[in-house]
Parts: C-alpha cells; sequence; structure tokens
C-alpha cells in the first residue's frame, strides 16, 4: 500500500495534485479527478464522466471506463480496468492487472486478487475475497457460476 507522506506545497492556492511517497521512498504525483476529487496517478487513465470518490486511489497503469463509480477509500491497483458503468463499493480492493467487466458491481471492502477476472454484469457481495488469477461470474441474483 501506499505510504501516508503527502509533501506540502506552501503557497500555491487550487493545488489540483498531491505528491505521496510509496514504500519503496519513491514519490508518486495523484491528480484530483474532477468527479469525486478521488486521486488519479500520473500515467492512469480514467474517463471524464466516471466517478472516483475523494479517499479513493487510481494507480499507475490502471484504466477505468466511462461511467464506472469508484466508492470512497477503493485502492484500484497498477495495471488493473474497471470496464463501462463498473461500480466498485467503499474500502474495496482491486489488485494488479485485475478486471472487473461492464456493469458489474464489487461489494464494500471486497478483495479482488491480482490479475482476477470479474466478468460484465457480475454481483460480488460485501467482505468476499476474489483470489489472485480467479475467474468470477454471476447470475442476476449474484449467485456464482462458471467463468
Amino acid at each position: 500500500m501506499l505510504g501516508t507522506v503527502a509533501v506540502p506545497q506552501e503557497g500555491i492556492v487550487g493545488k489540483n495534485y498531491v505528491d505521496i511517497e510509496n514504500d519503496h521512498g519513491d514519490m508518486l504525483r495523484y491528480r484530483k479527478h474532477a468527479n469525486g476529487r478521488g486521486l488519479i496517478a500520473h500515467g492512469a487513465k480514467v474517463h471524464p464522466s466516471a466517478v472516483v470518490e475523494a479517499g479513493a486511489y487510481v494507480e499507475p497503469g490502471a484504466q477505468v471506463a466511462a461511467g464506472a463509480r469508484i466508492g470512497r477509500g477503493v485502492w484500484v491497483e497498477t495495471d488493473a480496468v474497471i470496464g463501462p458503468e463498473a461500480q466498485i463499493a467503499p474500502h474495496a480492493h482491486i489488485g494488479p492487472g485485475a478486471a472487473i467487466g461492464a456493469k458489474a458491481k464489487i461489494g464494500v471492502r471486497t478483495q479482488v486478487g491480482d490479475h482476477a477476472f470479474v466478468a460484465g454484469g457480475a454481483l460480488i457481495g460485501d467482505d468476499v475475497t476474489i483470489a489472485d488469477g480467479e475467474r468470477v461470474a454471476t447470475d442476476p441474483r449474484g449467485l456464482r457460476l462458471a467463468a
């Protein structure tokens, strides 16, 4: 996870970015997304119509598609892909290289592992853990199917 060292920039009014030191001592620059004020790392791609709520982080190389909603406190790691109109509930964690399909819904505090895949339209409940590399699909009620 990221460290919590923010570097204040004295004398700059209305600053739209923040620099944060990661666990390896590297300084990463994040800009505040216009829809929700969540933090988007340099090198991440977030569609202007997506919502990234305050307290959420989108790491370098990650992609968030049109109409997606990233809740407060969500961490979208490097190279993860969030599909169109997907909804990620507060405090979820999307692992590196994971893919969330279009219109999928990820519950509160759910952990999606490294390189895991959640099919389009899937409903994943609260406090669920999806293992690294796991492929998950659900029916409209949220019951798991073979993916």
